[in-house]
C-alpha cells in the first residue's frame, strides 16, 4: 500500500481534519488524524493493519510474542495487528497519567513485544508504553503506526515501523503561526497532559 493510498483511506473516512487543533503533546497543528474514524469501518481497518502487518514482518529480525499498545488510540490497531501476526494484544491505561496494566493482562517477563500505536507525532505516548512495557518486563523490539506524521524525526528508542510517514508542522503553544492564532482551537485527541 502506497502512502498515497493509506492518506486515501483516511480522506475516504473523513479522517483528515484541518483547522487549529491541539494535539495529545500538547502542540498545536493545522491538521489532525482522527484514526477512529477510520477503524471504525472494520474492512479499512483490516486493510490498513494488514498492509503495516506485512510491513512489521519484512522489517523484523526478532520474532514477536505479542502486540502492546496504548491506550486510546492504539487499541484497536494493537488489537488487528496481533490478529494479522497471529499474536496476542494487550494494552495500557493511564491512571492519574501513568500508563498501567489492567484488566487482568500480564506482559511474560522477557516477552518479545511490538508497541503498536495509531499515529506518532512527537513520540511521547510511545515512549512512555515502551517504558512501561520494559518496566513489566517485556522486551520491546520495535514500535509501529499508522501514521507517522513526524516525517521520520521522531525518536521512540526503538526501530519505527510506520504504514505512512508525512511531515505534517506542529507548534509550541507560544509560537503559533499568525494564521492559527487566529482560529480557535479544537482538542480531539483522547489524552490531557495536565490531568
Amino acid at each position: 500500500m502506497t502512502q498515497d493510498e493509506v492518506l486515501d483511506e483516511f480522506r475516504a473516512a473523513g479522517a483528515l481534519l484541518e483547522g487549529h487543533f491541539v494535539l495529545s503533546s500538547g502542540r498545536h497543528s493545522r491538521a489532525f488524524m482522527q484514526c477512529a474514524r477510520v477503524m471504525q469501518d472494520a474492512n479499512r481497518a483490516e486493510r490498513l493493519c494488514s498492509a503495516l502487518a506485512h510491513m512489521i514482518e519484512a522489517s523484523l529480525q526478532a520474532s514477536l510474542d505479542m502486540v502492546v499498545s496504548p491506550a486510546m488510540g492504539g487499541v484497536i490497531v494493537g488489537y488487528e495487528i496481533g490478529r494479522q501476526l497471529d499474536r496476542p494484544s494487550c494494552f495500557f491505561e493511564r491512571v492519574e497519567g501513568v500508563f498501567q496494566l489492567r484488566r487482568g493482562f500480564e506482559i511474560p517477563s522477557g516477552a518479545r513485544c511490538l508497541m503498536a500505536e495509531d499515529v506518532v507525532t512527537t513520540g511521547l505516548s510511545s515512549r512512555e508504553c515502551i517504558e512501561a512495557i520494559r518496566a513489566e518486563g517485556g522486551d520491546v523490539v520495535a514500535g509501529s503506526c499508522l501514521i507517522d506524521r513526524s516525517g521520520g524525526k521522531a525518536d521512540i528508542g526503538v526501530p519505527l515501523i510506520a504504514l505512512a510517514s508525512i511531515e505534517i508542522p506542529s507548534y509550541p503553544a507560544d509560537q503559533l503561526p499568525a494564521d492559527l492564532t487566529d482560529l480557535p482551537a479544537v482538542k480531539p485527541g483522547s489524552r490531557d497532559l495536565t490531568s
